[in-house]
């Protein structure tokens, strides 16, 4: 909603500034827009003890069994470093294993354990259940849309 358009406040409350330019911005609603995601995320992720980057590291494991901690960087747009300690929680956790690359003996490969295999699909459950509730004001087709330019930033 336009910000010229916004109703009175209410008693006690401030008035609304004029945020006409910046909701102009990209940059700007992805960050409004993610925020609102970002608190969904965290609340709804707090029982299986996962923040995004644990989750994204496990989904990808999940669906690419054997990754390299290489193409894990490359794929979210991380330093190793910030791998390397993630890998040791999540491996200290029972969730993931390291194992011997089929092709590349200098590599070490991901694996899901047992354990971790049953948290990430409930994990992804319910991420998908609260990216639904997060975009309900969006029918599918806008949410599909949504998606396919954001990825045209960034892909």
């Amino acid at each position: 909603m336009p910000s010229s358009a916004k109703s009175a406040p209410a008693k006690g409350q401030p008035d609304p500034l004029d945020a006409r330019m910046l909701e102009g911005l990209v940059g700007y609603n992805a960050r409004r827009a993610w925020l609102i995601v970002s608190d969904f995320f965290a609340e709804r992720m707090a029982p299986y003890g996962l923040k995004q980057i644990d989750f994204s590291v496990l989904s990808l494991l999940a669906h690419n069994p054997g990754a390299t901690s290489r193409q894990l960087c490359n794929t979210l747009d991380i330093l190793p470093p910030n791998l390397v300690s993630l890998v040791v929680t999540l491996d200290s956790r029972g969730l993931i294993e390291r194992r011997p690359h089929p092709h590349d003996g200098r590599a070490v490969g991901l694996h899901l354990t047992p354990a971790g295999e049953t948290l990430v699909r409930e994990a992804e459950q319910a991420v998908v259940q609260l990216e639904a509730d997060a975009s309900a004001r969006l029918s599918a087709r806008e949410r599909e849309t949504l998606i396919k330019l954001l990825q045209k930033i960034y892909l």
